[in-house]
């Protein structure tokens, strides 16, 4: 077969001639590993177009990547940050739609064959071809995640989606960022065909010269008809959709609200204003400070993908893994580095029982995926398979690493590492997750103390995305950036972290929590704590937190921290009661909420008032609620950064958004205090220290940086 390829040298955009009379248009952005589209990109399409308008004998076009295993992960964020105005932005926004535009009036058959991701602007180009085919391949992912940046489909996509899989799965699509695998996305009508990767290329041109796709109509529920099919229902629709995004966002994130807005705009009005109103919003969005802080996440978490733990020396590779203590933590762990990592793990445990448990943990969480049919349970079967489980040591001779989850006990841990070094490899690493022993503590008896570093994971392992490294003075660095490449293939966002009690994370989570337990025992309700810092944008308050943890591992970590780091992390003497009256938390069904069968929502368990001798009486604003909370977290958070035990604000500010969940949309404690600025803060806290004592007491760096007017990011 011969071929004629033109494109100019610089030109992302190749057109490859067929001898059957198609095309094939390839993207392949020279010196990136994926596609993006860039704002400079408009003009190499609009003269590719005329290119194929102009040449009568191309009878249809295949539109195709030049990269092995992606088809287009989105839309480059760079452009964003170089609009001054809201106005450039829209202007973007509407370049973006009058290309597609161009390509989906296109007079001959235009097919998109897609592999590997096909994400947000991405998938706005597929869309606006006239069919789509993709591969079966677990690597194929559609979807629009922009509402994760703050943002919305800004090319046509809030327009075109809801024509091709209906009003209520297009909101679902969006307002949540999901990614539909192929076999998903070809039910929902968001493609024509799913193949194998072998046949792609042929099964697009089949279609093209096939001619003009005819868009099937929707198969609809007589419930879909009902809610979609008239302005009364849709608008059923878009009020609950409204609803329930206030109900998760509590009005905190802007983009939401705006994507119901194109949607309903273009359903209830005519196509142009519907293009129109997109363009506007998606403007008006870039320019967000919540848009801003969320692009500055992206752009963190991007930058320390590509980071080692110390630079310059290349990771170890890990062939098979440890894990020791099969309880939660302990099956968590394993359940990643099997599935994640594909790393063959084995558990060790005292008891049969406590393996069982470990396995049962990955067995449920796949079977959710078999069930949902995200999954074949023969895949199941293989990823349970790498997982075992022993009473004893066999089988550890080959380990690379191994994780210690058990108890938080300085002597049992101390004896861990003996027994590694004894039963393992001279070189095997042994991570500890512990969450407040110092690691140097935990080598104090090693006999290779440089294999010896922290690894602490957050709860539900599969869930929490952070890690934190922690290496102890005698670490080597080959251990840190074996560690922290193993982190990584987990599926973990790792920060390198300084040994000393609480590291990072637990250190600034402390005082937020205790103080939130003062505000308790001073009579603020306990349900008025939680829904104020909900309200401030956490994922859940203190007092369920403290629930969801164990009221008895707080009781635990507060005399590890108090001692190492004084008295202002002392946990109020009150919560001993707590302990003495059994309340333990979720795990014990007692705690701050009620818990059992017959408890149908979440509900303040009253009696526990008696118990602390208070009478909830709520004098305070929630403004002065929150700020006391969050104010001690920033005073901490300068401290460890002042302390060098975080590397940069930026790794402080990603430990606190993936670890506890700071609200993200303020874009970490270090960016939310540059924001509030350091004066306004040093005022408010020297104010709390003449009411209410030390503890707030703002830090000599932090009283520097406001006296010298410095920011955290400079």
């Amino acid at each position: 077969m011969t071929e004629e390829t033109t494109s100019s040298s610089a030109s992302a955009f190749t057109l490859v001639r067929q001898e059957n009379g198609l095309a094939h248009l390839v993207m392949d952005v020279v010196g990136d590993t994926m596609n993006t589209l860039k704002a400079e990109f408009a003009e190499q399409v609009g003269e590719v177009l005329q290119e194929i308008k102009g040449d009568k004998d191309i009878k249809g076009i295949v539109l195709l990547s030049g990269k092995k295993d992606s088809f287009v992960a989105g839309a480059d964020i760079n452009m964003l940050n170089a609009c001054q105005t809201a106005e450039e932005a829209t202007a973007l926004s509407r370049q973006g739609q009058m290309l597609f535009d161009q390509l989906e009036k296109m007079d001959i058959p235009v097919i998109a064959a897609i592999h590997g991701p096909c994400l947000g602007g991405g998938l706005e180009l597929a869309m606006a071809c006239h069919a789509r085919v993709c591969t079966d391949s677990p690597k194929t992912a559609l979807g629009l995640p922009e509402v994760q940046l703050g943002l919305l489909p800004g090319s046509g996509g809030t327009q075109r989606l809801p024509k091709l899989v209906g009003i209520q799965k297009a909101l679902d699509m969006m307002l949540t960022g999901k990614q539909l695998r192929a076999k998903q996305a070809l039910k929902a009508g968001l493609v024509n065909d799913v193949v194998p990767e072998s046949i792609l290329i042929r099964t697009a041109e089949e279609m093209a010269l096939a001619g003009k796709v005819k868009a099937k109509p929707r198969k609809m529920s007589v419930m879909d008809k009902l809610l979609e099919g008239n302005s009364f229902g849709r608008n059923i629709v878009f009020k609950q959709a409204a609803k329930t995004v206030l109900a998760k966002t509590k009005g905190k994130y802007p983009a939401p609200l705006k994507i119901i807005d194109c949607v309903k705009t273009g359903s209830e009005q005519s196509p142009a204003q519907g293009y129109q109103v997109e363009a506007n919003h998606f403007g008006e969005l870039v320019k967000t400070p919540e848009s801003a802080q969320l692009r500055n996440i992206f752009f963190a978490t991007t930058d320390m993908k590509k980071e080692q733990g110390v630079a310059g020396v290349e990771p170890e590779k890990i062939a098979k893994a440890g894990v020791l203590g099969g309880g939660l933590m302990g099956g968590g762990i394993a359940f990643v580095t099997a599935t994640k990592a594909k790393v063959p793990v084995r558990i060790k445990d005292i008891s049969h029982k406590g393996i069982n448990h470990a396995l049962k943990y990955g067995f449920d969480l796949l079977n959710k995926k078999v069930k949902r049919r995200f999954m074949m349970h023969s895949e199941m079967q293989k990823q349970m398979s790498s997982i075992t489980g022993t009473v004893d040591y066999s089988g550890f001779k080959e380990l690379d690493i191994v994780v210690e989850a058990v108890f938080e006990d300085l002597a049992l841990k101390q004896k861990m590492v003996a027994d590694v070094e004894e039963f393992c490899k001279p070189t095997t690493i042994f991570a500890s997750n512990t969450s407040s022993l110092p690691i140097g503590q935990i080598a104090a008896k090693a006999a290779r103390p440089e294999n010896v570093i922290g690894l602490h994971y957050f709860s539900p392992v599969d869930k929490m995305p952070l890690a934190e490294i922690i290496a102890h003075e005698g670490t080597s660095d080959q251990t840190i950036s074996t560690t922290v490449a193993f982190a990584k293939k987990q599926g973990k966002t790792p920060i390198v972290v300084k040994d000393k009690a609480g590291f990072y994370v637990n250190r600034i989570l402390a005082p937020y929590m205790n103080e939130a337990a003062n505000l308790l025992l001073e009579g603020e309700s306990i349900e008025k704590l939680d829904k104020t810092l909900v309200n401030f944008g956490f994922p859940v308050g203190p007092m369920q937190l403290l629930d969801e943890v164990g009221i008895d591992i707080g009781a635990k970590i507060g005399p590890i921290l108090q001692a190492e780091l004084g008295d202002r992390f002392a946990t109020p003497p009150a919560f001993d009661k707590l302990l003495a009256d059994g309340r333990l938390g979720k795990k014990a069904s007692k705690g701050f909420y009620l818990y059992g069968k017959k408890v149908k929502k979440k509900q303040v368990d009253e009696s526990i008032y008696k118990v602390l001798n208070i009478t909830p009486q709520g004098r305070l604003s929630d403004d002065e609620i929150s700020q006391r909370c969050v104010y001690m977290m920033l005073n901490e958070a300068v401290r460890c950064l002042d302390e060098g035990i975080v590397r940069n604000a930026r790794d402080g500010d990603i430990g606190a958004i993936f670890g506890i969940g700071f609200p993200p949309f303020l874009g970490g404690p270090f960016r939310y205090l540059d924001q509030v600025g350091a004066t306004n803060v040093v005022s408010q806290l020297n104010r709390w220290a003449a009411q209410h004592g030390e503890r707030f007491k703002p830090c000599d760096a932090l009283v520097k940086m406001a006296e010298e007017g410095r920011t955290c990011y400079e």
